[in-house]
């Protein structure tokens, strides 16, 4: 199943060829649907993707991964072809949720893949299932500080529902597509993610999609921006094998976000996407892959008891010099930052 690389539109790059043989299947949870796509063998990867997205966010690198590694791609509750109820939507619900489809699926332990909301997750996942947890690899993860995109932060305003439907009309959606062009041509970081945002919101056929995405995002944003933090429970994954990856032209969530993820997470490693945008994986899939590869290849999977885990929480966050991280950006974290970032922890 190793990918055969073509031609990428988006970048001229070459890219993995998607796993067209990677079928959706369904399992019913808690009365629910659920849909994920699985593939290969070996230890256990799971991909979490983000807000309004699904598993074929992750077709160009499911060929690679599922070569050594078990792969799993759920469709969230509330996206893809999952069902979608009025239901409970938050980071903490969705972390319980990928524990009980794993145990569905028979998976003791993963490596975490988790993409901006998707990355909330996986740092939640960690935090209440760290037995569980052998890696976390963060893509623009949320939940580092409040700043997000601001269009994020209308949709989280009453009459969300309003404006995505009017998103769907013919005149207002021809609109919005020269709107992305122009911004294209201007070459900004929105006009970089424009097109897979676009994606997001096509995907919400429906009032039911759209409410479950409105819901999903009110849990973790408002109009002041972020209201969850992942700063404050940094220091739990002392001795638990951190990637982040990020784009420089993040529209979505800024790229100081990561330098200060790496500043927070003891021994974390960062890797940097220079001029791609929120989907690093998208614009480069080639150099995803391997990074993720090599990452898993050269870490040990954490191993933590529950003595460890004990002892981290009753020691706490060791107050660290001020930039003592790796620069870059890593220096305008502080104490207060972490102590401020306390008041939107998800539980």
């Amino acid at each position: 199943m190793s990918g055969i690389p073509r031609p990428s539109a988006r970048e001229g790059r070459p890219r993995p060829m998607p796993l067209p043989d990677v079928e959706l299947r369904h399992h019913v949870v808690h009365g629910y649907r659920r849909a994920y796509r699985i593939a290969g063998q070996g230890p256990a990867i799971l991909l979490i993707h983000g807000i309004g997205d699904s598993s074929a966010t992750w077709a160009d690198l499911i060929p690679g991964l599922a070569r050594h590694h078990t792969v799993i791609a759920p469709d969230l509750l509330g996206h893809g072809d999952s069902d979608k109820p009025r239901a409970d939507y938050s980071v903490a619900a969705y972390a319980n949720g990928m524990r009980d489809l794993l145990g569905v699926l028979g998976v003791d332990r993963v490596t975490l893949v988790g993409h901006s909301f998707g990355g909330g997750v996986a740092m939640q996942f960690a935090y209440q299932f760290p037995e569980r947890t052998e890696r976390l690899v963060l893509v623009a993860t949320g939940g580092v500080g409040r700043e997000v995109n601001p269009v994020l932060r209308a949709v989280s305003l009453p009459g969300a529902d309003l404006l995505l439907s009017l998103l769907k009309l013919p005149t207002v959606g021809l609109q919005t597509r020269v709107f992305v062009h122009l911004m294209k041509l201007l070459d900004t970081d929105l006009g970089q993610d424009a097109p897979d945002l676009i994606n997001l919101v096509d995907a919400l056929p429906d009032a039911t999609s759209r409410s479950a995405f409105i819901r999903t995002l009110r849990a973790v944003v408002d109009w002041r921006g972020q209201v969850v933090t992942l700063l404050d429970r940094c220091y739990l994954v002392r001795g638990m094998p951190t990637l982040l990856l990020w784009g420089t032209r993040d529209s979505v969530l800024p790229v100081c976000h990561a330098h200060d993820a790496h500043t927070a997470m003891p021994g974390s490693r960062l890797e940097i996407f220079e001029g791609a945008g929120h989907f690093p994986f998208h614009t480069d899939p080639i150099r995803f892959l391997s990074l993720v590869e090599n990452f898993i290849a050269s870490t040990e999977p954490a191993g933590l008891s529950s003595e460890q885990w004990r002892d981290l929480l009753r020691t706490g966050r060791r107050e660290e010099p001020q930039g003592s991280a790796a620069g870059g950006g890593g220096e305008r974290l502080t104490a207060q930052d972490v102590r401020e970032a306390s008041e939107r922890s998800a539980t």
